[in-house]
């Protein structure tokens, strides 16, 4: 049946209508195979809203091969057609290219059934994700430990549960998915990240309502203090672990559809020109979506968790536990809405048949020909077919290092992203809310700019695949030189008993000697070590306060040392509230030696010393231009992964990096760089007997062996784009630009393959090795 082009229904732009009025396709005149465009006889292109009634005389359209034009006008009625030419059908435009639920289509629905509104609703579905997944839980996971008990490796599986579920999901959904409907594998994944949020917010709800008694609230020097470690027992708290580890499953399986079909859904519908623009904004969303969740989470930890109750505390107690739930049920509800509409879509929007027509090929070209597999209509539609198309992708050599380079990018972000706050909070001793600000207005604007502008520079510069490879290259290398300004290193602030010895005069010689021998070699000190620290911390000042090391509170000297706690300096009482800071002076400190601008010696203010480190400002301008230049490359490389393989293997191509992504990138990642980061540690936490979270760390020795590990991964990135672009071999026969045919005017020279039995006409031609060789 011949159908109507609808400018407003299959072009995303004008541009675009404009850039397929410039690229007419030629052929053999006996082919009556005009421009789409310029030969539709009342075509509402010009004629604004001219309706067309069922009788008039239209010519229907042939693309080269087997493709059709897509898109009618809604409501419009078209006069059947007795015979097509060459034997072939054209697609009917039904309901299936309606945009909604079922039988539901209302006409006020088609508005939306658009390329640009597909990108929104898929933006907002990854910005969720990133927010929920890569923002609020990082914020709130030290509160959900103090809050049930958990420990550090329990804390570290819930984590990992969003991974774990990614990995055994994502090759069953992108390859399934693939060719299936993707619109509704997107909406009902996004669905089943929503139900992962409002589980993961249950144990609020489920559990008691938390009460601290503060007896002991400020730490002070006091000769009857009883350990909290006799209140630990029979909790029964940590139990709610598997309800967290369960709505992190649910988050996995949700966002596996996300990453590999929404990207491969936008790409194929859009033309191939506009298409790495759209995959940045897609990746930008994703992008900004963790800085919203560190923000909001910021903001709801500033909550008391039992918002109906009134509490003494602040939130720079210790026992403080801030609404960590509140984000969730926010996200859960904002992704649950926004799934309906992903789910009204069609399998292929109006138009995408015409960029299919178009599109050039530049898959790989393997030496056996084994590629040309993937051209059979009826390929990757049974399970059979699953190891033959994992062999087709592990054959493809572009494919594989491409894989490995965004492993090691997602290795750096996601150590990074982890530990970046850490090392700013260590480095130049800021406040963990101020570091986390701090890191989040970098990561912004360098992340979601850099990502939006690879995706520009792609498009602008019309950049075939090889191209990419090697613009990424460049930003790889560009971003290595860049990651050197982790040399820059600011001293430690003494800490008394732990970097310096007190200043009271009363540590004996041999203290002095053990406190050196373990200050000069940090990376020697382990859970035994840690607590042999008592007889650092433990002086004559201080022996008779009984201070336990379980209750980590450090002020700030009049003598600008810092020590561990309250008691460990000797204080008795609080003096007064400093009206310009809000922190509690104390008084009656035994350890603390006077200081002239003080006036009076024994006093000490609450929190960490004040650093005179000035190296702030030039690591944040170069850490900002790493940033960039490694997001720089994240949209341009998917580009160039969609790209060098066959469009049947798309989806399932990116599921396949989307397994060594995870497993050789974001799963290691962070316990890499949290190895590095352990080793630099001075002092640790004693959670009664068992050794918890480092309190204190080495400068230096951070710094160094985080430039050590960044310097590995940013080198084998640059090598593996170089390796990749080497071994790339395009089409023999690729066109020059855009806009030549594909097939060099010989369209009567092609054989014509019988439609598919789905009744969705490609042509294979438009894909195959014959095609013009590639121009960088």
């Amino acid at each position: 049946m011949p159908v109507l082009l609808n400018a407003d229904a299959s072009f995303s732009s004008k541009q675009e209508l404009l850039d397929l009025q410039d690229c007419p396709l030629s052929g053999d005149p006996s082919l009556d195979t005009p421009s789409p465009v310029d030969s539709q006889t009342g075509s509402p292109i010009g004629s604004g809203s001219r309706s067309l009634g069922p009788d008039v005389p239209i010519q229907p359209h042939i693309f080269t091969g087997a493709s059709s034009v897509p898109g009618q006008m809604h409501g419009a009625e078209t006069k059947p057609h007795a015979e097509t030419p060459l034997g072939l059908q054209l697609i009917s435009p039904d309901s299936d290219q309606l945009c909604g639920w079922g039988a539901l289509t209302p006409k006020a629905m088609q508005v939306f059934n658009t390329p640009r509104w597909v990108l929104f609703f898929l933006s907002v579905a990854a910005f969720l994700q990133g927010m929920i997944v890569n923002g609020l839980i990082n914020t709130v996971i030290t509160s959900i430990e103090r809050r049930f008990d958990l420990h550090s490796y329990e804390s570290g599986l819930i984590v990992s549960s969003y991974d774990i579920a990614s990995c055994i999901c994502v090759i069953f959904v992108s390859y399934f998915g693939g060719t299936g409907h993707k619109p509704r594998w997107l909406g009902w994944g996004v669905l089943i990240m929503a139900l992962g949020s409002l589980v993961f917010a249950l144990p609020h709800f489920t559990s008691p309502p938390y009460q601290v008694s503060l007896p002991e609230q400020t730490g002070m020097c006091s000769a009857n203090r009883t350990s909290p470690c006799q209140d630990k027992e029979g909790g029964g708290l940590s139990s709610y672990r598997f309800v967290f580890m369960l709505g992190q499953f649910l988050h996995g399986i949700g966002a596996t559809p996300l990453y590999t079909l929404g990207v491969t859904y936008l790409d194929e519908n859009v033309n191939s020109n506009y298409a790495p623009v759209y995959v940045g904004i897609f990746y930008a969303a994703a992008v900004l979506g963790p800085a919203a969740g560190y923000l909001l989470g910021g903001y709801f930890l500033s909550i008391f968790t039992e918002i109906h109750l009134t509490t003494e505390m602040t939130p720079e107690d210790p026992n403080w536990i801030g609404a960590w739930w509140i984000g969730f049920l926010v996200g859960g509800a904002a992704a649950l809405l926004i799934s309906f509409p992903i789910l009204g879509y069609p399998r292929q929007l109006p138009g995408s048949q015409e960029y299919a027509s178009m599109r050039v090929s530049e898959a790989h070209q393997l030496k056996d020909g084994s590629h040309t597999t993937a051209s059979d209509p009826q390929f990757g539609k049974s399970v059979k077919d699953m190891p033959r198309s994992v062999l087709l992708l592990l054959k493809n050599p572009t494919f594989v290092f491409l894989c490995l380079t965004v492993a090691t990018v997602a290795t750096l972000v996601a150590g990074v992203s982890a530990f970046g706050p850490k090392f700013l909070e260590s480095q130049f001793n800021l406040s963990a809310s101020k570091a986390s600000t701090l890191f989040g207005y970098i990561v912004v604007p360098a992340g979601g700019g850099g990502t939006l502008l690879g995706g520009y520079i792609v498009k602008r510069f019309n950049l075939r695949c090889r191209g990419i490879i090697r613009f990424c290259m460049i930003c790889a290398m560009t971003s290595l030189a860049a990651i050197f300004i982790f040399l820059i290193h600011c001293p430690n602030v003494p800490m008394a008993g732990v970097t310096a010895p007190y200043q009271s005069g009363l540590m004996g010689k041999q203290q002095l000697e053990q406190y050196k021998h373990l200050y000069d070699k940090p990376s020697k000190l382990q859970s035994g070590n840690s607590f042999s620290l008592d007889l650092n911390l433990t002086v004559d000042c201080n022996a008779n306060c009984s201070c336990v090391r379980e209750l980590y509170n450090p002020v700030c000297g009049a003598d600008d040392m810092m020590y561990y706690s309250p008691c460990h300096a000797g204080c008795t009482s609080i003096n007064h509230t400093d009206v310009s800071t809000g922190k509690q002076v104390y008084s009656g400190c035994s350890c603390v030696v006077g200081n002239v601008s003080w006036g009076e010696e024994g006093f000490a203010l609450a929190g960490k010393c004040g650093n005179s480190c000035y190296h702030l400002p030039v690591f944040l301008t170069v850490f900002f231009i790493t940033i960039t230049f490694t997001f720089l490359c994240q949209s341009p490389t998917v580009t160039a992964i969609l790209r060098c393989v066959p469009d049947s293997q798309r989806s399932f191509a990116l599921g396949i990096q989307w397994v060594v992504v995870r497993t050789l990138g974001t799963i290691p990642g962070p316990i890499a760089f949290g190895a590095m980061i352990d080793i630099s540690c001075l002092l640790w936490q004693d959670q009664c007997g068992e050794q918890g979270s480092c309190y204190l760390y080495q400068n230096s020795t951070m710094s160094q062996y985080i430039l050590i590990t960044a310097i590995i991964y940013k080198a084998l990135g640059a090598i593996f784009f170089l390796v990749a672009s080497i071994l790339y071999k395009p089409p023999p026969e690729s066109p020059q630009n855009s806009c030549e045919s594909t097939d060099q005017g010989k369209v009567s020279d092609l054989p014509i393959k019988d439609p598919p039995e789905d009744g969705v006409i490609v042509n294979p031609h438009a894909r195959s090795a014959s095609l013009t060789s590639e121009a960088d």
